[in-house]
């Protein structure tokens, strides 16, 4: 009997994947590897490095106790090759498997080496998703305009979530209006659940201090999920005390509250310990319940089945040069405050302190913090790429790519969006206590002090005026920019010139 190898990467930990579906216990082997390319491909955020590894060694564990043959390589392993296809040649001449049955990875760069590797690789599709890649093309076929919103209808139909016959919950398929809410005085709550290190964790956590400690991002304390059973608790823990106030807080920001009502679960999702479908169920069973508003949970399932799914869709179907685009021609390079250098701009320092802390940043301080910032200051879209993809715990490639080139960047030419996600410092102002403790005042538009945010919005408007100057959602800012007196326009685009000038250089902004 011909014996075969089934890969397991350290992104698709759960016993649903595809490979072991296909996989027979009587004569295959599982092979599941810690190896430095995929570690060190981008110089990874510690925390992210620890929880994949300390995941992969327990879902090993739980392999082995379902019977499987299954061999493993840790870091540190004299014998390793350091590679993915090194481990499936070495351990092909150990057991004599002439082939390999692996689940689609996540990044066009490990597909491209699966498909080239001297030994033939079987690449099925990964079902930790909901949509296929075949459903996404369909949808998408035709299209003048790929909007997500179109797309989450579409996933709400097929998988019957929050849907009241044909017909969606409440008469109507998008609540985000009423999740706009500013950030509160007060956040009622402990946070995400967090966990004590076990000895398996322990492990890990002195081997990645020990290999990656002068990587940017702190690794201790470590408190996250590492298997399906905590991760399973912190969704329940999530949907009890958090989800019920996630709807209408989930886009505030505040100065000494690093989480509020988000749930932290994208990780745990995106390595495989918790399924969307099951982690939607949960959210719908809470409101179902009446537990939880609509607008929460709505809101939430939205992230779920509606972006995250239509990221991926996108990611597949631009294909492996997308990351590499850069539509309005963006060169600065990323400054030194995105690690960790000092500004004296409270959102981006708080921001950037969170992330380096907890591997972790909400999406609105993502897409309206840093990422607005790279956009209007002119940072090199791949910078920006590389530099969420080493910084985040739940970055892989996939989906973190069409949220920066795509939704943050506009550096795909508006496949995802229609204009650019770009506001002057009043946005954070409404959505965040930032600004209080800022340096710059949000008020001033010009002079020494004005809030850099106002300054390089204008500057970007004006840089870009032929290209969105008749883009319906922009027409009205340019018309007030015009209406400012000339001496004022002149002021407003010099001191941004001068203010990036000075950023450039190094030089504290």
């Amino acid at each position: 009997m011909v014996s075969r190898l089934i890969l397991v990467l350290g992104d698709q930990l759960n016993k649903t994947i595809a490979a072991l579906r296909a996989g027979d216990k009587s004569r295959d082997t599982v092979v599941m590897a810690e190896v430095a390319d995929e570690a060190s491909y981008v110089q990874h955020h510690p925390k992210k490095i620890a929880l994949i590894f300390a995941a992969m060694r327990k879902f090993a564990d739980r392999l082995r106790k379902d019977g499987w043959d299954l061999r493993y390589t840790c870091l540190d392993d004299p014998d390793t090759t350091g590679s993915i296809v090194g481990e499936l040649l070495r351990r092909a001449e150990e057991t004599g498997a002439t082939e390999v049955i692996a689940t689609e990875p996540g990044e066009w760069r490990l597909i491209e080496a699966l498909e080239e590797a001297p030994l033939p690789v079987r690449q099925l599709e990964n079902d930790l998703f909901l949509a296929t890649h075949a459903e996404f093309d369909a949808w998408a076929e035709g299209r003048k305009s790929l909007r997500m919103e179109y797309f989450y209808r579409e996933m709400r139909r097929k998988t019957g979530l929050l849907m009241d016959g044909a017909d969606p919950e409440g008469g109507q398929w998008n609540f985000d209006h009423e999740n706009r809410k500013p950030a509160p005085d007060e956040i009622i709550g402990s946070g995400p659940m967090q966990f004590t290190p076990d000895e398996t964790v322990a492990r890990v956590l002195d081997l990645v201090e020990a290999r990656f400690g002068s990587s940017f991002g702190t690794l201790r304390p470590f408190s996250l999920a590492t298997d399906q059973g905590q991760a399973r608790r912190a969704l329940a823990h999530f949907v009890t005390y958090a989800l019920p106030r996630f709807g209408d807080y989930q886009d505030a920001m505040l100065d000494q509250d690093r989480f509020l009502y988000h749930s932290l679960l994208s990780a745990y999702i995106n390595i495989g310990l918790l399924h969307p479908q099951e982690v939607c169920a949960a959210v719908e069973a809470a409101y179902q319940a009446g537990d939880v508003p609509l607008n929460a949970a709505e809101g939430f399932i939205r992230q779920i089945i509606g972006w995250r799914e239509y990221m991926r869709g996108i990611y597949y179907r631009e294909g492996p040069e997308y990351t590499r685009r850069n539509g309005l021609n963006h060169q600065r390079k990323l400054p030194g405050f995105f690690w960790g250098e000092e500004t004296k701009m409270r959102c981006v320092a708080r921001a950037v302190e969170q992330t380096e802390a907890e591997a972790y940043a909400h999406h609105i301080q993502r897409l309206m913090v840093t990422g607005n910032f790279a956009l209007l200051a002119g940072i090199d879209p791949a910078d920006v790429h590389a530099w969420y993809l080493r910084v985040y715990i739940d970055a892989f490639e996939w989906v973190e790519a069409p949220n920066v080139i795509g939704m943050s960047q506009f550096a795909d030419g508006g496949i995802i969006a229609s204009k650019p996600y770009v506001s002057s410092g009043n946005y954070i102002n409404k959505m965040s206590d930032y600004c209080r403790h800022c340096a710059y005042k949000v008020k001033d538009k010009v002079g020494p002090d004005a809030c850099p945010f106002n300054l390089l919005y204008w500057s970007f408007m004006e840089r870009h005026r032929e290209r969105f100057e008749q883009n319906p959602r922009m027409a009205q800012m340019y018309r007030t920019f015009d209406r400012m007196e000339e001496d004022r326009r002149r002021t407003v685009l010099a001191e941004a010139e001068d203010w990036l000038d000075r950023m450039g250089r190094g030089a504290l902004v």
